[in-house]
């Protein structure tokens, strides 16, 4: 029976906590158990029971978040025991945090997010400019891409094939709409609206030279402005990333539960009082 110096779990709160998870249909179980488990509610209520019966901690370990605060309650008689106790405030904290609980909550989100971003910009895909722009279309352009030369865009890249750069003309197709429709929503004027240069050609081809010698905006920043540009645009979206408003792009509850992000933090640490110590020597 689940123990210790204290005493044990009454058989009563015992039978009610494994019958009512035996009913929950994705319940986990280990790979051996799966077959004998998947259909038979009683006989997983007969494993959930041997388990809480013989190792209260794995079992708080593998089903503490499926329990109530009341549930959890039954296990203070083993609270003696050091993983058991470990478990518990674990769990409470979760289910019922004090404001320490919810600062260090805080704190260790943030962290793990900013460990993943690291790994995001390393692999240098998901803060890339393209995947920045498809991300937000109309931020990139208030900052970037007004300066640009639009017609770079819709060029044939080397290596492409054409079935591909038919493609990416149409995505480019709907980046530009997206953008105009929140010029629109904003009440941009109509002249300075992504794209005005083709519509005027479209409606008047006799204005086509009066507009031809319009100069790309791009021609009116030096490089390193347009770096600064792209800098703070990336900057900006990094921070919508870090507050959680990338949610349609990422699963955030993987992020802030990933306890091997915290791993991140533990090795700048350890460099960081390494290169104290030698600077220090």
């Amino acid at each position: 029976m689940a123990k210790s110096a204290c005493g044990t779990i009454g058989s009563e709160a015992k039978e009610s906590i494994t019958e009512r998870l035996s009913r929950i249909d994705d319940l986990y179980f280990p790979r051996k158990e799966q077959p004998s488990a998947a259909g038979d509610p009683s006989h997983r209520k007969s494993l959930l029971l041997d388990l809480l019966s013989t190792d209260a901690a794995v079992f708080l370990e593998r089903y503490g978040s499926k329990l109530s605060l009341d549930e959890l309650n039954q296990f203070d008689a083993l609270k003696d025991d050091y993983e058991i106790n470990w478990h518990l405030n674990h769990l409470r904290s979760i289910i019922n945090p004090t404001e320490e609980d919810r600062k260090s909550r805080s704190a260790r989100i943030k962290n793990r997010r900013l460990a993943y971003m690291d790994k995001l910009i390393l692999n240098g895909n998901y803060f890339s400019e393209d995947a920045m722009r498809e991300r937000e279309p109309y931020l990139h352009h208030e900052y970037v891409g007004k300066f640009q030369d639009p017609s770079g865009r819709n060029m044939a890249r080397p290596g492409e094939r054409w079935s591909e750069t038919l493609m990416r003309r149409s995505e480019e197709a709907v980046l530009l709409m997206k953008i105009r429709g929140e010029q629109q929503r904003l009440g941009v004027a109509q002249s300075d609206w992504v794209g005005n240069v083709e519509i005027e050609e479209e409606e008047d081809e006799s204005e086509t030279e009066e507009i031809a010698v319009v100069e790309p905006e791009a021609n009116s920043l030096l490089s390193e402005d347009m770096q600064d540009r792209m800098d703070q645009f990336t900057h900006i979206m990094q921070q919508k990333f870090l507050s959680g408003e990338d949610h349609q792009h990422l699963d955030y509850s993987k992020i802030d539960e990933d306890e091997t992000l915290d791993d991140h933090w533990m090795k700048e640490a350890s460099q960081d009082a390494e290169e104290k110590y030698f600077d220090d020597i």
